[in-house]
């Protein structure tokens, strides 16, 4: 019997491919399975950077001096007019936080099983205020958090901060001007809870480093907090 309802499954998924074919998130090209959303040639062409087995690595020397951290990790290079950028673009603002979750999935898979990044204990992301979530209609960094969860099997920890204000775009500023517009941005609501923990504050594209060392900061008034850090894309500045 399950092999028979297995099959009219079949058989009413490919008749929907037929009508409404699921279609590459990078290229537009029609997909086999919706299992993968973005096909083997873009995949292709996605930088990715193997920080995640590198300690030392460029993302964790933005924050040398900075902020104490166990560890960090970004999973591809950022560039201008890139596939990468057009991806992130139907992440942020044009409502596909689906694109999230497969990011944070493949994340994950890089993450799993590295010593660096065993014994965490929650999975955080960067907050939006409460107009930009309102906007949006969700957070494209919880929506990564999502897909880390389930491959790491470790819970996401959302509204552990809340953004204070809505701060200016950090967009057209430069570090020092993104480090000031991030003063006092952050709170950290119930510290007790995470006292003694492993976090990972988790972010979709990492430039100066000022937004993820204000949370960063915000959550280690934790007692004996241990932070490590990951974002989808490492942009240089």
């Amino acid at each position: 019997m399950h092999k028979i309802f297995a099959g009219i499954n079949d058989y009413i998924q490919g008749i929907t491919q037929l009508v409404y074919p699921l279609q590459c998130w990078g290229c537009g090209s029609d997909l086999v399975t919706k299992k993968e959303r973005i096909c083997i040639s873009c995949n292709f062409k996605l930088p990715e950077t193997g920080f995640t087995a590198l300690a030392g690595n460029p993302v964790e020397k933005i924050f040398y001096g900075r902020l104490p951290i166990a560890a960090a990790t970004s999973l591809y290079y950022f560039s201008k007019d890139s596939l990468l950028q057009h991806l992130l673009h139907q992440l942020k603002y044009k409502g596909n936080p689906d694109i999230g979750e497969h990011f944070g999935k493949t994340m994950g898979r890089r993450m799993k099983g590295h010593s660096r990044f065993e014994g965490i204990h929650g999975l955080t992301p960067i907050p939006l205020s409460k107009k930009r979530l309102q906007q949006r209609g969700y957070n494209q960094a919880l929506a990564i958090c999502e897909g880390l969860s389930q491959v790491l099997e470790v819970p996401v920890l959302d509204h552990l901060t809340i953004r204070q204000k809505d701060n200016e775009t950090q967009t057209h500023k430069n570090r020092q001007e993104r480090w000031q517009n991030m003063q006092d941005i952050f709170h950290l609501e119930n510290p007790k809870t995470i006292e003694g923990k492993h976090l990972l504050l988790v972010d979709d594209v990492l430039t100066t480093g000022a937004t993820l060392e204000a949370c960063g900061e915000s959550l280690l008034k934790a007692g004996g907090l241990k932070l490590s850090l990951a974002t989808l894309a490492y942009a240089t500045v």
